[in-house]
């Protein structure tokens, strides 16, 4: 039995034989609050008369099956996730009706229940093999179809597919619920992961954009218990950029009717691309405060699901080998966008230091692999939505537009969306226009960089005169042994001095070449007679992938000026630089948690700020010898407090330093003030205590064992929201007892009932420990759940329970022995449960490099 697995063969085999013409897809959204009705009619060709093929379907039954006008027995066609079509004529219409199952786990069609209205609302999630939880599908994108949805929901909702909303027609009273038929026009022809349906009682907000055809109509929906928060003249603002921007780069007209975007709740990822109908993640409506980053990235978010109407919509790849070309290519095109559209002038630094250091984490994992990943089948596909899918891929789609040419790489896209529109493609295409553009050959360009894995490190090595001027100079490339593939690169090479400043001494950059590298070393002639600069930096303006290192001397110098560049990437680039030392075990966790601490003063960068937290704190957690462990904790609790205190009134930097502290304390003497900054007893200076930063402070009491269960109710009272609902349930679970740690385990992992967003946050509170030895129980506990837990759970909640019930505040040799042990002896179990527990052992493996440099000091 296939289950729910659907290989490559499989669906070529499939497209190799038939055409879809058009699906008839009609629901009733009015029976029951469990299941719903659907039934599908498919209209399509065989090349091959009295062919046999299958169509894809998970539902919880099927009451008929009628291919050709001859009923079929479900008992007999239908089983895990197919139903078998035998003797298919040359055209054929099949029709199947069943019942569906509402999911609460973010896929297919999920059903949330607002607890401040008891309002239902409803979105689908399709990507990448969901719309058959929904409909009888030909689950593959390279079987495009027209589709005509017909819904039947309750009178009051609104009704939002991938066409434009029609009028509803009554349909009659059914439990005492008014209700209304929605008949939406026929699609164009477009993969069925990008059909969409959300229902319910969302808000709405209108506007429309000039664009090439005319005037699309633009709408903005969240629900109604969020529309005091909801700025859609922001989001509006960002998308009618975005829509001038990419008519004019692809030069290609918007090629759908309308677009609408929706946030959703209980949402898996950031957003998605459904034609003419995005779904977001309902954290993007701000209901309090947040950082500069999130706005940024917000934007971009907005910027790369547009992008997709063209690259993965319009031109959809043929099967999810390429979709690293889909997602890669909307990121590069979005931070493009984002660049040189908006107010985000700066989004390739911001590129740089988050997305980038995404990817150099994910390709040194056990996991990691080509760009280009061979796609064997479903399950492969479903593990694959990664940081090398998206940010590494974005990066050398970077590097190839500066190695093709920003005008021929833009002459090739716009001819591969004239010729590709409405159809298939593979890699090769766009490769093959590329080629024709510029009139370079990608061949050797693709295998080095596209079908191989793994990071390389650029190192400066030379030799310095008597006068102090390079007597010699290259720059060495090293890979793994895992992955030993060298490749080209250009970089730019940056000279700094230290100079006098007003407030200080500062760095200045007095000169840089760009150069090519290829192979294990390459001279340098342009330095030769150079003077030996301060602080001599490797990938100055960053345009390689690829980690970097520091000389002896501008380690020293980046030491001592933290705060000496000017400009935030080289700055950015340097601590870059340190991450990767300390995280391979070449520079000690404790010299690196001083540096940030020393290099965050007057930091205006948002996102390198968001960063620098964040590493800084896994340095002082995983990567400190557990020796010094309590030492550094105490160090950084002190120091982000102190800077929070000394910040500019209502900065940014005030709000994340504020966030970050409270999130990282395990000082029971930081109790007084974060209560005293809970109730009102102390302030500081523009800092607004605002809903989610109160769940912030009761958190972090709660993690300190000075916020019980009743103090945590009592703030689930003043919000009674679905989010204060998960973040009561964080409280809960960070509680410093042995009963918190297992109740948390109780509800979600030994039960399997939560929606997706309760898991996450149960799985938070729970990894909060300031008492280690709560946690060393459950090293057993979760390697002996494994097997079943995944079984017995959707991809979604399976990543959450096996990635977020590790318990990685351990980082002991205990923990990798017992990961690895596991992993030896479940070889052959699902690939996607053997590639999250290996992930999780390669962070404590090299956890334990790291605190072991750190020991030595």
């Amino acid at each position: 039995m296939p289950g729910k697995n659907l290989t490559r063969d499989e669906a070529a085999a499939r497209a190799r034989i038939l055409r879809v013409d058009s699906y008839d897809v009609r629901l009733d959204l009015t029976t029951g609050p469990e299941h719903f009705h659907t039934v599908t009619t498919v209209r399509f060709s065989s090349s091959e008369e009295g062919a046999d093929s299958f169509i894809d379907l998970i539902a919880d039954s099927v009451e008929r099956v009628t291919l050709n006008g001859v009923d079929l027995d479900p008992a007999e066609v239908f089983a895990d996730s197919r139903i078998a079509l035998p003797g298919l004529a040359t055209d054929n219409e099949l029709t199947v009706d069943a019942t569906g199952r509402y999911t609460n786990t973010g896929e297919g069609l999920h059903r949330f229940v607002d607890p401040v209205d008891n309002e239902v609302y409803l979105y689908t999630q399709f990507e990448v093999p969901d719309s058959r939880r929904m409909y009888a599908v030909f689950e593959q994108p390279d079987l495009k179809a027209s589709f005509r949805f017909t819904v039947t929901a309750p009178a009051h909702w609104k009704v939002i597919s991938n066409s434009p909303t029609p009028e509803p027609q009554p349909a009659g009273v059914a439990d005492g619920v008014e209700r209304a038929t929605w008949s939406f026009a026929p699609t164009q022809r477009i993969s069925s992961y990008i059909t969409a349906l959300i229902a319910g009682p969302y808000d709405e907000v209108r506007d429309e954009v000039q664009t090439r055809k005319g005037v699309v109509p633009l709408g903005v929906f969240c629900r109604k218990s969020l529309t005091q928060y909801l700025d859609a003249d922001n989001i509006f603002d960002c998308t009618k950029k975005g829509f001038a921007f990419f008519e004019e780069e692809f030069d290609q007209p918007y090629p759908f009717e309308k677009y609408d975007q929706i946030f959703t709740p209980e949402y898996n990822m950031g957003a998605m691309e459904n034609a003419g109908a995005v779904t977001f993640v309902e954290v993007y409506v701000f209901r309090s405060k947040v950082s500069e980053a999130k706005i940024e990235r917000r934007a971009l978010t907005i910027l790369h699901e547009l992008a997709h109407m063209w690259f993965g919509n319009l031109v959809t790849m043929k099967w999810w080998d390429d979709l690293w070309l889909n997602e890669s290519f909307a990121e590069w095109a979005s931070t493009t966008c984002q660049a040189e559209a908006t107010e985000w002038t700066s989004a390739w630094t911001t590129f740089g230091t988050s997305e980038k250091a995404w990817a150099y984490t994910q390709d040194q994992l056990s996991s990691t692999h080509p760009i280009a990943a061979d796609m064997r089948h479903l399950e492969d596909v479903e593990v694959n939505f990664d940081g090398i899918t998206y940010a590494k891929g974005a990066s050398v789609l970077k590097q190839l537009v500066a190695y093709v040419g920003r005008e021929p790489f833009v002459a090739a896209l716009r001819e591969y969306f004239r010729k590709h529109a409405w159809g298939n493609t593979t890699l090769a295409d766009l490769l093959g226009e590329l080629e024709k553009a510029s009139g370079r050959e990608l061949t050797e360009w693709s295998k080095l960089w596209l079908e191989t894995a793994g990071v390389n490190t650029l190192r400066p090595v030379f030799e310095v005169d008597g006068e102090g001027r390079y007597s010699s100079f290259a720059i060495t490339q090293s890979a793994t042994a895992e992955h030993p593939t060298l490749r080209p690169h250009r970089i730019g090479i940056g000279r700094y001095a230290v100079r006098a400043g007003e407030g200080g001494d500062v760095l200045e950059r007095i000169g840089y070449d760009e150069v090519d590298i290829a192979g294990e070393r390459t001279e340098i002639a342009e330095l030769l007679g150079q003077e030996q600069p301060d602080l001599l930096l490797l990938n100055d303006d960053d345009l390689a992938y690829g980690k970097i290192r520091l000389d002896e001397r501008s380690l020293a110098t980046a030491l001592k000026l933290p705060r000496g560049f000017q400009d935030s990437l080289p700055r950015s680039l340097v601590l870059g630089a340190t991450w990767d030392m300390t995280r391979d075990a070449e520079m000690p966790a404790r010299d690196f948690v001083r540096f940030v601490l020393e290099s965050l003063p007057g930091e205006t960068d948002s996102t390198l700020l968001r960063v620098l937290l964040g590493q800084v704190s896994t340095a002082a957690r995983l990567y400190t010898a557990p020796e010094h462990r309590a030492e550094v904790s105490a160090l950084l609790s002190s120091s982000l407090r102190s800077l929070a205190e000394s910040a500019e009134a209502g900065s940014d930097a005030q709000f994340q330093l504020v966030e970050a502290w409270a999130g990282s304390t395990a000082d029971p003497a930081d109790e007084g003030r974060l209560r005293a900054l809970l109730t009102g007893e102390e302030a500081l200076p523009g800092l607004s205590v605002d809903t989610e930063l109160r769940w912030t402070f009761t958190k972090a009491l709660a993690a300190l064992g000075a916020a019980d269960e009743l103090e945590i109710a009592a703030e689930l009272d003043r919000d009674p929201t679905s989010t204060g609902r998960e973040r009561a349930a964080e409280a809960l679970a960070a509680r410093p007892t042995a009963e918190a740690k297992a109740d948390a385990w109780a509800k979600a992992v030994e039960r399997n009932d939560l929606p997706n967003q309760m898991v996450e946050a149960i799985s938070a509170g729970f990894r909060r420990s300031i008492d280690l030895s709560l946690l060393e129980p459950y090293v057993e506990r979760y390697h002996a759940m494994l097997v079943d837990a995944w079984a017995q759970r959707s991809v979604a909640i399976g990543e959450r329970v096996v990635g977020g019930f590790y318990p990685f505040a351990l980082a002991s040799q205990e923990l990798k022995d017992a990961s690895d042990a596991w992993l030896a002896s479940h070889a052959d179990a699902a690939p996607g449960l053997v590639r999250t527990v290996a992930e999780n052992r390669d962070t404590i493996g090299r956890a334990l490099l790291a605190q072991e440099r750190d020991r030595r000091g």
